[in-house]
């Protein structure tokens, strides 16, 4: 019998193949999708990044259910292109007050990398093109929740260098797969991330 393809398989040939990706991703258990993604390097992020453009709507329903009360973080655990401290996760919240349409967020990584880059706090929206969510490190949220980092602007220590002037696009894979990429300044970055919803 023939092994099951994965997703690093799915995702290095010349054509992508969206649905069968989907189908994949659905049909694991937690654990199984998010050690899938901690296989995929930059070559296939920035592929699945590109193939996903328009294919499934992502709407903020998609990174915190309806069904998840307010004030309740919901983990995307996280794979980037970096070339070191590539796992990481954008931790998120529906506040219970404050402007309609916003989650709040921030980065959730190891406690040495918070206290020396900082947290990296965003809030996300959806974007202005259709189907895709703005992750947006140019507004601060008001609040994290009591158990978060305190929160610093983007300016301060390297955040500066990581964190500052940077919105991510995120765009549907799967129900629980995102797939990103950086811009700063309104222009692309060469730096990819995928996320799963835990």
């Amino acid at each position: 019998m023939r092994p099951m393809a994965t997703l690093k398989d799915l995702t290095s040939g010349s054509a992508i193949d969206l649905s069968a990706i989907t189908a994949h991703l659905d049909g694991l258990d937690s654990a199984a999708r998010i050690a899938e993604i901690h296989t995929l390097g930059r070559t296939s992020q920035s592929a699945l990044f590109e193939a996903a453009s328009g294919y499934r709507k992502m709407t903020l329903e998609d990174i915190v259910p309806a069904n998840v009360p307010d004030n309740t973080e919901v983990v995307h655990h996280g794979q980037n292109t970096l070339p070191a401290f590539s796992h990481f996760a954008k931790v998120m919240f529906r506040p219970d007050s404050g402007p309609k349409g916003e989650l709040w967020g921030y980065n959730r990584n190891s406690a040495f990398l918070e206290t020396v880059v900082g947290p990296g706090y965003f809030v996300a929206l959806q974007h202005v093109v259709p189907g895709e969510v703005l992750v947006d490190y140019l507004r601060l949220p008001p609040r994290g929740l009591p158990s978060w980092p305190p929160i610093l602007p983007n300016t301060a220590r390297l955040s500066r260098f990581v964190y500052n002037g940077t919105q991510d696009i995120l765009r549907g894979v799967s129900n629980h797969v995102s797939i990103g990429r950086a811009t700063k300044g309104g222009k692309p970055m060469d730096a990819w991330f995928i996320l799963c919803r835990g």
